[in-house]
């Protein structure tokens, strides 16, 4: 199908993000990558694309039935246009998931790590495996048939099923077994030898016994996807409604939503797959077959049963954050000067200081943060919490609606709640995904701010494998409008004036253009005009028009962006002077930098907010200046090594496919994050 497009320089947003998950697969193909390390990308492809189903292709599956003249405004193409795109492109690459996943299974054998298919057993290992399915598995399987007197029974988002095809004197009926979640989905065949079987291929050999009544005619592993996109904003509500309980009823919908998806491990015969098809209201197009397992999060606890020596070859070399704040007095130290931190290279640990130092600081008397995700076994929530209780304001801003971390959010805030914070949500349909701390500590009679501005989420756990900056400043003038920020959302201001931040949905995007206009205007007077810009995606159309106006006034733009580029560079006439690159390695790239002009002159923000449209118009973000010159020299450093990244970054082409960027003969090799991890130890 051809695709009919407005722009010759804008791409899909559907199917750029598909790219880049296909990015993710190459990395899980990829051989300087430790054997193990590649298994765990196959998990998060797999992740990846089963989120993609439950977002994404469940909004196109809405838009179809409810908004039915609904066109991307990007490419012209309508829903069910998109979605074939997307059936079809899925399709490639489960057949490429396939292909490396076997190769990887070679070569996990060539280490003496062995998965082991039931069929291939024999008699005695065999009868092992029953006596164990009979004593550990058998007693909680919960099988079924299904007829007139045994409906169709409701089937969990991405819970895994044994599905077997039977006949009962002559009629076809189906049997379904619920893969049990209660038991290690790796189970240990012979320690010795590192040979193991998953869960769900047992219970498949044994399914023929379980149904033994009827004629087996064949049976596979199933799961279906369902649409998760729930919707979080309060249409109609009084005064009385509690949020925080309204979110709870929306979670437990989710896993009742429409299917958009169905997987099989192996191909079934017509009757079986249209019998499925019609209970679950898809299409053909919406089945797909993987010999691959339905569900690859046991790659990541493989590790766990395996010979210490093994593991030690097999996976990265452990690597430890380092602490570059030595103060047992972080306020102090902020007071004197800014501070960057770099994660992560550097350790969260000095703004965690920070906090709990503030937590138990006489002089300080108020602490004010918005949180969007943060890890089950958060310090910085206990501290917090021994805050209020040490009788400071706190005021944390949670956002609830951080999707698939909605219940953490919910328990979280009613912890906080109930330990004297005061508990706010945002506002109504726009998210609230910026970071921002505000610390403010009285000196004698004076007040003053410390503020703490990042890219990336409050979390102790992904602050070790996402890289993200921390900027901590006692700027008077950023403090003031962190102030006017929090009092602005307590009372449902979106519209705020601020002086140096930059906040969406208001201040954020005009800026970013002006910005660009600013370095349009340098080319104009024959100056140089540069525009580098790093964030994880890129879809919203005025900053591409704008950059492409850019382009065609002379001036130099570097993207580097992590995945959705909706924006095709070296058009001809248009984007010829737009380069895009994406890194995708051993952390996931997540910091957001936008910086304007040349070195000498250039101004540079970080952000929590994306190039997205749903981040500079529907989502509260906050940008906030680099000024001194210790961190802008310090950021620039980082874009400079990730320009000249050559192992792992790929660069965008005009075809709308990415190409590896290889070293040149006689160029140094440069892996970004590597270079990141050895610059980190030797300053140590």
């Amino acid at each position: 199908m051809k695709i009919k497009n407005k722009y010759d320089y804008i791409d899909n947003r559907e199917l750029s993000w598909l790219k880049f998950n296909e990015r993710v697969l190459e990395e899980a193909d990829c051989e300087t990558t430790p054997l193990l390390e590649r298994l765990k990308f196959i998990s998060i492809f797999t992740t990846n694309l089963d989120e993609f189903f439950m977002v994404r292709v469940g909004t196109l599956n809405d838009y179809m039935k409810y908004i039915p003249d609904y066109s991307d405004d990007k490419t012209g193409m309508s829903a069910k246009e998109q979605l074939l795109e997307i059936y079809k492109n899925t399709e490639t690459l489960y057949r490429l998931r396939d292909y490396v996943f076997k190769k990887l299974d070679v070569s996990l054998r060539e280490n003496n790590i062995n998965f082991e298919k039931m069929s291939n057993l024999d008699e005695n290992k065999i009868k092992k495996i029953e006596k164990y399915f009979k004593r550990n598995i058998l007693p909680i399987l919960s099988p079924q048939i299904i007829d007139v007197w045994h409906p169709f029974p409701f089937i969990q988002n991405k819970k895994l099923h044994i599905a077997v095809h039977l006949e009962n004197k002559k009629n076809k009926l189906i049997g379904i077994i619920p893969v049990p979640e209660g038991i290690d989905r790796i189970i240990v065949l012979d320690k010795e030898k590192n040979t193991f079987l998953l869960l769900e291929d047992i219970i498949l050999y044994f399914a023929q016994d379980i149904f033994s009544m009827y004629k087996f005619i064949d049976s596979t592993v199933m799961c279906i996807t369902r649409n998760a996109d729930i919707d979080t904003d309060l249409e109609i509500y009084d005064d009385s409604t509690d949020y925080r309980q309204h979110m709870k009823k929306l979670i437990k919908n989710r896993s009742k939503l429409s299917p958009v998806r169905i997987e099989m491990q192996k191909k079934m015969n017509k009757d079986f797959n249209k019998y499925f098809m019609e209970k679950l209201n898809l299409n053909k197009e919406q089945l797909f077959i993987s010999e691959t397992p339905l569900d690859t999060i046991y790659c990541f606890s493989l590790e766990n049963f395996i010979p210490a020596d093994v593991k030690e070859k097999l996976t990265y070399t452990p690597f430890t954050p380092i602490q570059t704040i030595e103060t047992e007095n972080m306020i102090e130290e902020i007071l004197k000067k800014d501070r960057l931190l770099h994660f992560p290279f550097e350790r969260m640990k000095p703004f965690l200081n920070l906090i709990k130092e503030a937590s138990n600081n006489s002089k300080v008397k108020a602490i004010k943060m918005t949180l969007y995700r943060i890890s089950k076994e958060s310090k910085l929530a206990s501290y917090l919490i021994n805050a209020a209780e040490n009788g400071k304001e706190v005021t944390v801003l949670m956002e609830l609606r951080a999707r698939f971390d909605e219940e953490n959010n919910i328990e979280w805030a009613q912890k906080l709640e109930e330990a004297g914070c005061r508990v706010i949500y945002g506002t109504d349909k726009f998210k609230v995904h910026s970071k921002i701390c505000l610390i403010t500590y009285k000196d004698e009679n004076e007040f003053k701010y410390i503020t703490q501005i990042g890219t990336g989420n409050y979390n102790e756990k992904t602050a070790k494998i996402y890289t993200d900056l921390s900027f901590m400043t006692s700027d008077e003038e950023i403090g003031i409008d962190a102030d006017k920020f929090f009092k602005n959302m307590a009372i449902g201001n979106l519209s705020g004036v601020y002086k140096k931040l930059w906040i969406a949905p208001v201040g954020f995007k005009n800026n970013i253009i002006a910005s660009i206009e600013e370095e349009i205007k340098k080319c104009e007077e024959g100056k140089t005009g540069t525009v580098i810009i790093k964030c994880n995606s890129f879809t919203d159309k005025d900053i591409i028009k704008a950059l492409v106006r850019a382009s065609e006034k002379g001036v130099q733009v570097t993207l580097i962006v992590r995945g959705i580029c909706c924006l095709i560079p070296e058009v001809i006439g248009k984007t010829e002077n737009i380069k895009v690159i994406s890194i995708v390695g051993r952390f996931l790239e997540h910091s957001r930098i936008y910086a304007f002009g040349m070195k000498e002159e250039r101004k540079i923000y970080i952000s929590s907010g994306d190039m997205m449209t749903r981040n500079t118009e529907h989502r509260v973000e906050i940008s906030c200046p680099i000024t001194s010159e210790e961190n802008k020299e310090k950021i620039e450093h980082i874009l400079d090594v990730i320009m000249r990244d050559n192992i792992k970054a790929r660069r965008l082409q005009n075809d709308k496919k990415y190409i590896r960027l290889l070293p040149k003969e006689n160029e140094e090799n440069i892996n970004s994050q590597e270079v990141f991890m050895k610059e980190t130890l030797e300053n140590k």
